[in-house]
């Protein structure tokens, strides 16, 4: 009798929920089959998928719990690309702050007699990453530093061209970089100084009729690379394919491939060997096209055998970057690797003296952990995620970007730097046309059978949700694996 009592007391207490609840759990188990539907469908059949979304409330609330939505392998340890840099951003932002500038220092050491200096020109780097010739010529910022140089009484240069670049560790490239892309631009190696973003631009140009020889332009002056292209003109319509090769350590680079005739000019980027080298040499041949000659040549510090003591040395001009938040901007939209390793470098230096990425990835762990982030849902190698020695949990993403999301002092500039569907950066061909466009602002990780996609959509009841989706192993076409990446996301989003 009692039993059949407590029964019935359910049942009427179950009965009695207000609709609107029993409404929402029943949406909750359809989206969540529906998800589970598309993230099971064929092209995803042989990859592992790993998703979590949350609310954040309405309006994203900057307090109390989050709500799961959907979880999918969440604790699953999966190469994540570029979101990668979501992390590395994210630290940056909390140690160095939105207003940090990298500062840049051109120096002279010894005597100027007659309007020569008899003795060095010093430039010592901090890690700017910003630094570079946006139209192939000279930098502005030596044609600027030419002048501070003539105001100073200096005419002529009898002595080196020094590249300073101690700030950071020599070791440029990151733990387990592919070797068969280090020629590509997006391998660029990163250093105390850089100087167009420590690439050449090749812009290649088809002959008037398919089978000619193409025409290929590479600057800006001072790369230090000696290029031999074998592009030839293929069929109108038919593909790009441009293949860059050069053995590390070595300056001979070869350009392969076809461009389709009647086509717009192709532009390809290729990493130099030395940025800091290739910084100094750019900085002279601009000082000689304003009139200043150097005898000695360009240096990179590690390569002469004294180096320039502090004794007698001044400063005649200081450059100062763009605030991190504005550098950020870039990094974020066009998924930009030599920023965040920059960026790395530059947290191990400031929380540890230390310019390495080391230090700079135990600095990024140190904030995560802080934050709440569960350690062993991440292994960290280095700041840009072009290795795929990094593995993240989607768990891992969400809980950083909450973190973020609440936090007065980083939320602002970080979101504000997110590519935005359908609008801008690497999702700016994406989302167009559907309920995502204008509503997601979110980083993409692109590797080899790795996509990823992680960030914020807001509901058009203004309701915020934190998300993290990335694919490994998949061997259908990419764009097959963006699609129901944002037909997941759509679904959400009702």
């Amino acid at each position: 009798m009692i039993g059949r009592l407590v029964v019935a007391a359910l049942s009427l207490l179950l009965t009695s929920l207000p609709l609107s609840a029993r409404g929402q759990d029943v949406a909750l188990d359809a989206l969540r089959g529906d998800l589970d539907r598309l993230f099971d469908s064929a092209p995803l059949a042989r990859a592992l998928v790993a998703a979590r979304v949350e609310s954040l409330g309405p309006r994203g609330s900057s307090t109390g719990p989050t709500r799961l939505i959907y979880t999918r392998n969440a604790d699953r340890l999966l190469i994540p690309a570029s979101n990668m840099k979501l992390l590395t951003i994210a630290a940056a932002a909390d140690v160095l702050g939105w207003d940090y500038r990298y500062e840049t220092r051109l120096e002279v050491k010894g005597r100027i007699t007659n309007g020569t200096l008899i003795g060095d020109l010093i430039v010592v780097g901090s890690g700017d990453p910003s630094i570079g010739s946006p139209d192939g010529g000279h930098a502005s910022l030596f044609l600027e530093w030419s002048e501070a140089l003539h105001r100073a009484g200096i005419q002529r240069i009898d002595g080196r061209i020094v590249g300073d670049d101690d700030a950071f560790e020599d070791e440029g490239l990151g733990t387990g970089w592919a070797w068969d892309n280090l020629a590509a631009g997006y391998s660029a190696p990163v250093g105390a100084l850089n100087f167009n973003e420590n690439a050449a631009v090749a812009r290649v140009a088809a002959a008037p009729a398919a089978g000619g020889a193409a025409s290929v332009e590479f600057g800006p002056a001072g790369h230090g690379l000696e290029l031999h292209h074998q592009v030839v003109t293929g069929q109108a319509g038919s593909p790009i394919d441009l293949l860059f090769v050069r053995k590390p350590g070595t300056s001979s680079l070869a350009l392969r491939g076809s461009v389709p005739s009647a086509g717009v000019v192709v532009v390809r980027t290729a990493a130099v060997d030395n940025p800091t080298l290739f910084f100094v040499e750019a900085l002279r041949l601009a000082l000689a096209s304003r009139g200043i000659a150097v005898t000695g040549g360009a240096w990179d510090i590690d390569a002469i055998g004294t180096r320039p003591s502090a004794d007698n040395r001044r400063t005649v001009a200081v450059y100062t970057s763009p605030p991190l938040s504005e550098l950020t901007g870039h990094v974020m939209k066009v998924s930009q690797n030599m920023y965040a390793e920059a960026y790395l470098k530059t947290l191990g230096r400031k929380a540890t003296g230390r310019g390495t990425a080391e230090a700079g990835l135990a600095t990024v762990r140190e904030r995560l952990a802080g934050w709440g982030v569960a350690m062993d849902g991440l292994v960290l190698v280095d700041g840009s995620g072009l290795s795929r020695y990094n593995y993240l949990t989607v768990s891992a993403i969400t809980s950083a970007l909450t973190h973020v999301w609440r936090s007065e002092r980083l939320r602002g500039p970080f979101v504000a730097d997110l590519p935005v569907g359908g609008v801008d950066g690497t999702l700016d061909t994406r989302m167009r046309g559907t309920s995502l466009a204008r509503n997601v602002q979110a980083k993409t990780g692109s590797l080899s059978n790795v996509r990823a996609l992680s960030g914020y959509l807001t509901r058009a009841d203004g309701e915020k949700l934190v998300f993290s989706i990335i694919v490994n192993h998949y061997t259908a076409p990419s764009a097959e694996i963006d699609a129901i990446v944002e037909r997941a996301l759509e679904r959400v989003a009702q």
